[in-house]
């Protein structure tokens, strides 16, 4: 998941019930200002159920119980969330969303590496261990018990990235099939202060993310993917990266095993990284100054030859997501879209003794807002179209179960009209101001703008673009297959402490404990920043819902094409 930016206890009154009536445009391609004529109006009573803070208070705690051992996938902490997640849909009003079942499989396959690996540089004049956890981490995705790379030439490949689109190809002229590449994160101009840049300045692309660049060092052949770690660029520290892929590692079980992937893949520190280069007679740091500049080409590390053995415990199984819904009335083959995570890491690198991750803010928090969300619309009575309340499991593996349900979906995603995705609720008290994550992509946010302005809010721009965090959440999974969705939520404005506390509460939760023992269900929590946020989600939800428009992409976004194509089909909406 992204970082959240607000997950701490602040001591702050509730905030009241969210603001009436909404006018959703129809689509269109040239995005009409939100002070256009209504196509449709809710009543303000509808606009303003309010959200049960109990109800989000129960669901998290309980969630997050160490009872649930983490709620990783697979172990005995789905089995009692899945059981959880249905009883509360069904105490919420929902019907079983999967042809009569609450629940879609979802193949999985889990790696577990042992830790007893070392990645071993020869070709210096004495060589170079790398320890594991200390200096680096590594996996594959290749299903076998035994993986391994031998004597591989090492190549610097800058960002690694090909994006003839962009006239940007870190390959060009280097043949890297069976070696082993060194890469940096993010992408080449993450150090602007802008978002002008060939990759949108500031702002991460795609070809920023670590899970890209293994996809296109495979694509290029190469054995083995190392990623050089840097806190700020990364946008988390070592210790997150080492709690991440340590332990079992899960992937979706597909025909040939993975075996197109390379033969390793990993992350080193910038130390270790540093003296690698050194070995080799490079400048590390100079080198990657010239990484960012069009127009580099790759650099062959001397010598330099990598080694690395990883041994697995292969284990395949089913994890499930967990679909409920509030069927419509008028238009009930038409569908919007709810999302949340439920899983998390389940037991990993232990702290002070306590090796459950309990994940409470990320996500049991968006977890217990489709359960209040769903309660809600029920409480609101039926809509036209078919709410869909959508529980995913393993994100924090790669975002497998929405990218299986958005290759698999259970309703035809032409008639999805839209979706709201939920990972990690504020926490910190309320804002002034509302972030949309990846902004300026979809017409959804025209919804959003009318219902902020209604709350007495402001949308700001997202402050921390570098950390690509549209990339790195479930409604990514539904917009590369064309499905517009929104993920918002609350800046970095605190009501009480403004911006500057607002940071604090941010830089707190991730040092402290994104990804770690101590992201705990706190009884001080302050919810009123979550049920502002939420009211906005219910009634962006509401008017989808209650209306025959059908938000599009914007003309500019990446994502656009596959959503005409697919509202082409036979079976997308006239």
């Amino acid at each position: 998941m992204r970082l959240p930016r607000l997950a701490i206890a602040l001591p702050l009154a509730l905030l009241a019930a969210c603001q009436p009536t909404a006018t959703p445009l129809k689509s269109t391609a040239d995005a009409a200002p939100v002070s256009a004529d209504p196509a449709f109006v809710l009543p303000a009573a509808v606009m303003a159920k309010p959200i049960d803070i109990n109800l989000l208070k129960s669901v998290t705690r309980t969630l997050s119980s160490d009872a649930f051992e983490g709620r990783a996938p697979g172990t005995v902490g789905e089995e009692k969330t899945v059981s959880y997640l249905i009883a509360q849909m069904r105490k919420a009003g929902l019907k079983p969303g999967n042809k009569g079942s609450w629940t879609q499989d979802v193949p999985l396959v889990e790696l577990t590496p042992s830790p007893d690996m070392t990645l071993r540089i020869a070709g210096a004049k004495t060589a170079i261990n790398l320890a594991y956890k200390t200096d680096m981490v590594a996996g594959t995705y290749r299903v076998v018990p035994t993986s391994t790379v031998a004597a591989s030439d090492m190549v610097f490949v800058g960002y690694g990235i090909n994006a003839p689109e962009r006239g940007w190809n870190d390959y060009a002229g280097v043949d890297v099939r069976g070696k082993t590449v060194v890469i940096l994160v993010n992408d080449p101009d993450y150090e602007m202060e802008g978002l002008d840049g060939p990759f949108e300045g500031r702002a991460m692309t795609y070809y920023g993310r670590w899970t890209y660049k293994y996809e296109e060092a495979a694509r290029q052949g190469a054995v083995a993917a190392l990623v050089v770690h840097e806190t700020f660029p990364a946008a988390y520290p070592w210790d997150v990266v080492v709690s991440s892929w340590t332990g079992p590692q899960l992937n979706i079980d597909v025909p040939g095993d993975h075996m197109d992937q390379s033969a390793a893949a990993g992350w080193v520190t910038l130390d270790a990284a540093k003296r690698v280069f050194a070995a080799a007679g490079k400048d590390f740091v100079a080198l990657s100054a010239a990484a960012k500049r069009p127009g580099f080409r790759a650099v062959p590390l001397g010598d330099l030859k990598a080694s690395i053995t990883i041994n697995n415990m292969v284990r395949r199984q089913r994890s499930r997501n967990v679909i409920g819904i509030l069927p419509g009335t008028s238009r009930p083959d038409d569908y919007v879209l709810y999302t949340a995570h439920w899983d998390h890491l389940g037991r990993c690198e232990p702290i002070d003794g306590d090796d459950i991750c309990n994940g409470a803010v990320d996500n049991a928090t968006g977890t217990a807002a489709l359960i209040a969300l769903a309660k809600a619309h029920r409480d609101a009575g039926p809509t036209a179209r078919t709410l869909v309340f959508l529980a995913v499991t393993a994100e924090e593996a790669g975002l497998l179960g929405s990218a299986y349900y958005a290759e698999n979906p259970v309703f035809p995603l032409a008639r999805t009209v839209g979706g709201i995705n939920m990972d990690a609720l504020n926490m910190a008290g309320p804002t002034r101001d509302v972030v949309v994550i990846g902004g300026g992509k979809s017409e959804l946010e025209l919804f959003l703008e009318r219902a902020v302005k209604d709350a007495g809010r402001v949308i700001k721009p997202e402050p921390a673009p570098e950390k690509g965090s549209f990339y790195r959440s479930d409604h990514f999974s539904f917009a590369k297959q064309g499905v517009p969705m929104l993920y918002a939520e609350s800046g970095e404005d605190l009501v009480d402490g403004g911006v500057t506390a607002g940071q604090a509460a941010a830089e707190d939760y991730t040092v402290h404990r994104y990804h770690k023992p101590q992201d705990e269900y706190d009884p001080r929590w302050n919810w009123a920043g979550a049920a502002s946020d939420l009211q906005l989600h219910y009634r962006i939800g509401r008017e989808l819902a209650q209306s025959d428009v059908w938000p599009n992409w914007f003309p500019t976004a990446e994502f656009r094409t596959i959503r005409d194509e697919s509202r082409s089909g036979a079976n997308a909406p006239k």
